[in-house]
């Protein structure tokens, strides 16, 4: 590479300083700045060369960015392999292998870009499901977007969630018919926070045995729910009377988007076939 204006503008980038949600600046000591453009580029650059080793090699790999999995029958082998190929990388690329991060397992243990890999044993057929990670960040996420101190509108609230969540399953949208009640599960868990948030705007227990009439909840059910225990606005959200008196056609009303919806619309659109050959998977960043 001889180009001095090209190697200017990645020597910045390289040390440009990193800006944390909490707005703490961190100076860059050395690496590529986390989340910045650069990485994957730089990372397809000189991890070039190890693709290159691992089909000399007749591995089953995948590899985006500096995140890379292979695939093999064994324990013993995914053992050896992952001993290979971390010297490879450390002595012959100069790179260092996060060891914490490396590790020998199952693919349907394993997380990917999101993903986690399962063959099915009936048939052998592959399903491409979501991570225990990704999972547990979109409840994260869920949970920080729809607080139940929520001041403005519900209509504010179904927007900003949307605009999430559009992206989300953008991503996430091809994952097979296996991960259909996990997707259906995270849509009935979004409509619980937004029932607690509708609640607490009606506060006093009679406006909410009121509201609830009138949307066609019978009285004995209403008053139940509301008189029969000290409830939380999270556990009365979940009640018979309150599902029924704030139904899933309420919040589609309201533009709430449902990841089922979307899921089973891309799958018109997409037809992913994902081939795992091997039992094992190897990960390292």
């Amino acid at each position: 590479m001889a180009d001095r204006r090209l190697l200017r503008l990645i020597r910045l980038m390289l040390k440009a300083n990193v800006v944390l949600p909490d707005g703490v600046v961190v100076q860059t000591e050395e690496g590529t700045p986390q989340g910045g453009p650069l990485s994957p580029l730089l990372s397809n650059v000189v991890l070039d060369e190890l693709d290159q080793e691992m089909a000399r090699r007749g591995y089953y790999f995948v590899r985006y960015a500096d995140d890379a999995n292979i695939y093999v029958r064994s324990p013993r082998a995914g053992q050896r392999v992952m001993a290979s190929i971390s010297r490879f990388i450390e002595r012959r690329l100069r790179l260092k292998v996060n060891m914490t991060k490396s590790t020998v397992t199952k693919p349907e243990r394993s997380h990917f870009l999101g993903f986690r890999l399962r063959r099915q044993p009936t048939d052998g057929t592959v399903a491409v499901m979501l991570s225990k990670r990704s999972v547990d960040r979109i409840y994260e996420a869920i949970r920080a977007k729809t607080p139940r101190t929520w001041g403005q509108s519900l209509e504010a609230c179904i927007e900003d969630l949307n605009a999430y969540l559009q992206g989300w399953i953008g991503f996430f949208r091809i994952v097979t018919p296996a991960a259909f009640t996990t997707l259906s599960d995270l849509d009935a868990h979004i409509r619980r926070p937004l029932r607690a948030i509708v609640l607490r705007h009606w506060r006093r227990k009679r406006v909410i045995i009121r509201r609830l009439v009138r949307r066609r909840v019978p009285v004995a059910m209403a008053r139940r729910a509301v008189f029969n225990a000290r409830r939380s606005w999270w556990a009365l959200s979940h009640t018979p009377a309150v599902d029924r008196g704030l139904p899933t056609r309420l919040f589609q009303s309201l533009g709430l988007i449902s990841l089922v919806a979307h899921w089973k619309a891309a799958q018109t659109q997409l037809a992913a076939a994902v081939v795992v050959p091997n039992q094992l998977s190897l990960t390292w960043d």
